[in-house]
């Protein structure tokens, strides 16, 4: 019988190569709690696009609030910061921690995340985090840089196999104005790269 274990899960596209690469190991259960998506819109394609996965593949699929402006106060004292900054530290630890309490709930003792695979992601801020998670919380924390040994490269692949929505930024509206270069948002400081 395999451990359950609880993958955070922030998009389809980034969950099936993790997924198929744990669920040799372990009885996963996704959990997608991204309330960092904007515009509200895209949450639901994300969404849409993990509850067509999780149909597809028979995975018990569960998922967190969308509570953006919770979230928006969160990291308001760092949403000028860039994409790898504390801003990001910051999001990393709200989704993290409410993966941590949704595995305490389920009785599940490892938890995870799909975060490392993105080549924009530090694993070992993302590491550190769910280190710190696990003493707090007393459950296993599997770190991971899923990235490599052509990680991201394969998660393309099964994108595109399985014709998911790729987005084309993290998911946060700071991520999305940063990626577009909007003249109007004020840039992003350089400092406080936050690990």
């Amino acid at each position: 019988m395999k451990d359950p274990l609880l993958l955070h899960s922030c998009c389809a596209p980034c969950f099936s190569y993790v997924f198929e690469l744990l669920r040799e190991e372990y009885d996963v259960t996704a959990f997608f709690f991204n309330p960092n998506i904007a515009p509200s819109s895209e949450y639901v394609k994300r969404l849409n696009e993990m509850e067509r996965f999780s149909s597809l593949k028979g995975f018990t699929l569960l998922t967190g609030p969308y509570s953006i402006r919770e979230w928006t106060l969160q990291v308001k004292p760092y949403r000028f910061y860039g994409e790898g900054s504390v801003r990001c530290r910051e999001c990393f630890r709200i989704r993290l921690e409410a993966s941590f309490r949704k595995a305490v709930e389920l009785g599940i003792g490892c938890v995870a995340t799909t975060l490392s695979i993105s080549p924009h992601k530090n694993a070992g801020m993302i590491n550190s985090i769910g280190s710190e998670l696990s003493e707090k919380y007393g459950i296993s924390f599997l770190e991971a840089d899923f990235k490599k040994k052509d990680g991201f490269r394969k998660s393309v692949e099964m994108s595109r196999e399985h014709g998911f929505y790729r987005q084309n930024y993290c998911g946060c509206i700071y991520s999305k104005l940063e990626r577009n270069r909007d003249r109007l948002w004020p840039g992003s400081r350089k400092d406080e790269k936050g690990g």
